[in-house]
């Protein structure tokens, strides 16, 4: 393989030390069209600028003439590297890195082939007003690969533009830290920030980053992803899926999501935040959560919630969530994934001083606990048509539900002033609850699996381990064993 890599010096020494990193494309390649960038870049805009009061919307986020430019790294080689950091410290600022190339497989979604800036065996890698480029094929921006390797990135501008090209990458239980940046990708399932097989932390400090390509979420998590204070917008895909034992938080963040695009047969739902257990072997099997808290959540398109083949905890607090579309507020229900019978959807959704618009459906192999505290309030009605899967409300006092619909549930426990039926009639366990009386019941027991993720899972969503050692200086990760 003949590496092709130019580097243009402009009167500022910056540091070298080497690494090695990895990436994934566990989402798969479709053929179906893109939206156009510009789409999401006036979404983002838009955002941005509307007067809402939220600091985050009003902030100013960096464009990529924002950022001096005193030095340009180039390759375009297959499957290399225009930056890497081997098991060193480095640090990169006022740089442009630009990466071109193809690469395929296991070895660009796991161990970082091919992706721009790549760190790896316990590297600490800083990067400071980058720009990062890439137009190929598995050609992810920046991955951090391996427990012990940590990228600290800020002030930068990252943009993909092919297909499995994420912004920033996570694997094999590496650390990323971000604040400040832009990030844009436009292929398919390319999510902007973005964990594969094996996982690790990643924590975003402010920013704006949207995808616009279909399998493209904001956040695709099979790590333990954070974002705070952030704009996030997706125009074809969800905005965030949660794989596995896995887990996402937003603080104060705006995240828009039009999910129009299909990515695959598994399900027919369109939806906001997706949950969800693919027997892949990407992700262990587990309680996975999603948190969030403050902040604003706007849906397009479908649910706003869809679980499936998976238990999870959601935790909403204070959170200003809008369904524009016909969906529903949840659904836990069995889709393309699992084995069939037991591959619903279990789901403890925790509301705290949060108002809750829109109907839930948990069919019969799911269920729902749904504990409405701190003053919450919840407008719609539970499985509307008849008993399907088991669910558990709980009410606080100074916390109420108002009924738009006739609902079913198996256990109830309320207090007296708790439940405006509205005109409807609520069903427990089949009988029919009394407005104005006290209700004391027992919530439903979660099984929660635990093990390798499923087919191909023999790591249990952990990749083989890569050997510690130099890399060749071509730009390549040292080998990979045959396992």
């Amino acid at each position: 393989m003949k590496r092709k890599n130019r580097i243009k010096t402009a009167a500022i020494v910056i540091s070298l030390i080497t690494a090695a990193a990895l990436t994934s494309c566990s989402q798969g390649n479709s053929s179906s069209s893109v939206a156009s960038q510009a789409t999401a870049d006036s979404a983002s805009e838009a955002n941005a600028t509307s007067n809402t009061g939220s600091s985050v919307k009003e902030a100013k986020y960096l464009s990529e003439s924002d950022i001096k430019i005193n030095q340009t790294i180039e390759n375009s080689a297959d499957g290399e590297h225009a930056v890497i950091a081997d098991g060193t410290q480095e640090k990169y600022s006022n740089v442009l890195v630009n990466k071109t190339g193809e690469a395929d497989g296991d070895e660009a979604d796991f161990y970082g082939e091919n992706s721009a800036v790549f760190a790896a065996n316990k590297a600490t890698l800083d990067l400071k007003d980058v720009v990062v480029k890439t137009n190929g094929t598995h050609a992810n921006a920046v991955f951090t690969y391996g427990e012990g390797t940590t990228v600290n990135i800020s002030d930068s501008y990252i943009e993909t533009s092919g297909n499995c090209s994420g912004g920033l990458m996570t694997t094999g239980g590496g650390t990323t830290n971000a604040e400040n940046l832009t990030i844009k990708t436009s292929g398919n399932s390319s999510a902007a920030i973005r964990s594969d097989r094996g996982g690790g932390t990643m924590t975003v400090n402010g920013g704006s980053y949207s995808t616009s390509g279909v399998g493209s979420p904001v956040i695709y998590s099979t790590a333990d992803v954070t974002v705070n204070n952030a704009i996030l917008n997706s125009s074809a895909s969800q905005g965030v899926v949660v794989e596995g034992k896995n887990s996402v938080t937003l603080n104060n963040c705006d995240l828009t999501a039009d999910n129009t695009k299909k990515n695959g047969s598994h399900s027919s739902y369109y939806q906001a935040i997706m949950i969800y257990q693919s027997m892949s072997g990407d992700a262990a099997q587990g309680l996975s959560s999603f948190d969030m808290t403050g902040g604003t959540l706007t849906n397009k398109n479908g649910d706003v919630f869809f679980i499936t083949n998976t238990a999870t905890e959601i935790n909403l607090t204070n959170a200003e969530i809008t369904n524009e579309a016909d969906g529903i507020f949840l659904r836990a229900a069995a889709a393309g994934w699992g084995s069939e019978g037991s591959n619903g959807g279990q789901v403890t959704l925790n509301a705290s001083n949060q108002k809750i618009n829109g109907d839930m459906v948990v069919d019969s192999v799911s269920n729902l606990n749904l504990y409405l505290k701190d003053k919450s309030d919840f407008t719609g009605a539970i499985n509307s048509d008849s008993q399907q899967g088991e669910v558990y409300v709980e009410i606080e006092s100074g916390s109420s539900w108002t009924l738009t619909g006739d609902s079913y549930i198996t256990s109830l426990t309320c207090g007296a002033d708790s439940i405006n039926l509205n005109g409807h009639t609520l069903y427990v366990d089949g009988k029919k609850y009394t407005e104005g009386t006290e209700s004391k019941g027992t919530a439903v027991e979660v099984t929660v699996s635990s093990g390798k993720g499923g087919n191909g899972g023999e790591q249990g969503g952990q990749p083989p381990e890569k050997p510690d050692g130099d890399s060749d200086k071509s730009g390549k990760p040292p080998a990979k064993p045959e396992n």
